[in-house]
């Protein structure tokens, strides 16, 4: 680990992916307190408290200085407005690290989580040299599980955490990586069934 932690921003056409500061927090309340965002985000599904909202940002930035890759603030460039998070987070009591990605629900359906999300898996590849990437999607998160499928992942097992049934999706680093935009992954014209 290097001191201080650096956190990236990546651009892509239509997104920043970048750190989250004190400024995001009312705008992370926000999403997260919606109960059609947060669903499938927490086990237990419930919308969550301005406490806990601050918690989860020091967690996805404590992640950065532990682990030197982690969960991004999702900024919309041509608002500047935080629409959410993607990224990638390693659990102590996982084999994989997980890409992740939670966007508030003004932001479905415009093909921003396959967009974020095929940005992740670029660093994660190419920077971060990952081999394989999972995506752990609860059972009743259709929209999750075609965004995975729309972004070259795969359905592999079953998986249980906290008594709650999950779907494991993942994705294995191709050998050559000039196929991951043209053929593991969808374009966004591929995906506007999808709530990404």
């Amino acid at each position: 680990m290097t001191e201080p932690f650096f956190i990236p921003t990546i651009r892509t056409d239509r997104l920043t992916l970048r750190p989250f500061f004190s400024r995001d927090l009312d705008p992370f309340v926000e999403i997260v307190a919606d109960p059609a965002v947060i669903q499938y985000a927490t086990y237990n599904g419930d919308p969550v408290p301005r406490a806990q909202a601050w918690n989860w940002l020091c967690l996805m930035l404590g992640h950065w200085h532990l682990r030197e890759f982690g969960i991004w603030a999702v900024e919309e460039n041509q608002t500047g407005e935080l629409i959410g998070r993607i990224g990638l987070q390693y659990l102590e009591w996982f084999d994989d690290v997980e890409l992740v990605w939670m966007l508030k629900r003004s932001a479905w359906r415009k093909g921003y989580g396959s967009e974020g999300a095929r940005a992740a898996i670029q660093y994660g590849f190419e920077t971060l040299g990952i081999p394989r990437l999972s995506a752990v999607i609860h059972t009743g998160n259709l929209p999750s599980m075609k965004l995975a499928e729309a972004i070259g992942m795969h359905f592999e097992r079953k998986i249980e955490r906290q008594d709650i049934q999950f779907l494991e999706y993942v994705l294995e680093k191709p050998s050559r990586l000039e196929g991951i935009s043209n053929k593991n992954l969808a374009t966004p014209k591929d995906e506007k069934d999808f709530w990404s």
